[in-house]
């Protein structure tokens, strides 16, 4: 089984629990005005890879995760664009006893059932609670994510949810309050993230020869980023708490127990 695959972050500490190996598969449909990987879009980019050949690579790096709880996560892209890839990968990495974990936005064929029975944790990303922002954020509608988070729903898989928050666009309280409504419908969440918009990506659409949509946008300031995660904690309600990385200045939400 071959699929294509953009790079390989082999010491990640941010996707998923623990070290992890972060392999970011090639393709996506979404647009994002924020998207700081304009080139993992095209799905004939990439490197072909075999399936068990990556395994390979990833279980080299087992010491690593036993010792800090860690594994692999599957990013992109959108890595439910090569479900067939995907899943031969999930089912290698589980017959060695490794850890597994889906980065996406949910905007796959449909079809979830067997990733998600070999996939330990999801970190979704909610691109916006509102289906015309969600349209105006990703130039898509947001039906095929709703139907993978039903999907998640039914499998009970664990979540840890991800939003990305940009000035003039996802920073309102309003916003905040409804992006609560949104996540407190969903179970198994177990983390919340608001990640601070930023501008490193602008000089990859520079390369590219392409126009960067939010040209202007200054970062997300992250004293205002705290202020919106402390909000969110309070519309979460009391099955939650917020908590800070060891070591790290960003603040998330976890569950408590």
């Amino acid at each position: 089984m071959k699929g294509r695959v953009h790079s390989i972050e082999s010491m990640g500490l941010v996707d998923g629990p623990g070290i992890r190996t972060v392999v970011f598969l090639q393709g996506c449909k979404l647009r994002c005005l924020y998207c700081h990987n304009p080139d993992t879009w095209l799905m004939g980019d990439g490197d072909q890879v075999e399936a068990a050949d990556l395994v390979k690579k990833i279980r080299r790096y087992r010491p690593y995760f036993e010792k800090s709880g860690g594994g692999v996560t599957f990013s992109g892209g959108e890595p439910l664009l090569q479900p067939e890839f995907l899943l031969e990968n999930l089912k290698l990495c589980k017959e060695s006893g490794i850890h597994t974990a889906l980065d996406t936005a949910g905007y796959g064929f449909g079809e979830y059932e067997e990733i998600l029975s070999y996939t330990d944790l999801v970190l979704f990303d909610i691109k916006h609670e509102d289906p015309k922002q969600y349209l105006f954020v990703t130039g898509q509608k947001e039906d095929k994510s709703k139907r993978f988070l039903e999907a998640v729903q039914k499998a009970g898989t664990r979540m840890w949810i991800r939003h990305v928050v940009v000035p003039g666009i996802t920073d309102s309280e309003e916003h905040i309050r409804n992006l609560a409504k949104k996540i407190r419908g969903l179970r198994n969440v177990d983390k919340v993230e608001l990640l601070p918009y930023h501008t490193m990506g602008e000089n990859k659409y520079e390369a590219m020869n392409m126009k960067y949509k939010l040209e202007g946008v200054e970062a997300m300031d992250r004293e205002r980023n705290a202020e919106l995660t402390e909000l969110l904690l309070q519309e979460l309600g009391k099955d939650f708490y917020v908590t800070q990385e060891e070591g790290k200045e960003k603040t998330y939400i976890r569950r408590i127990g």
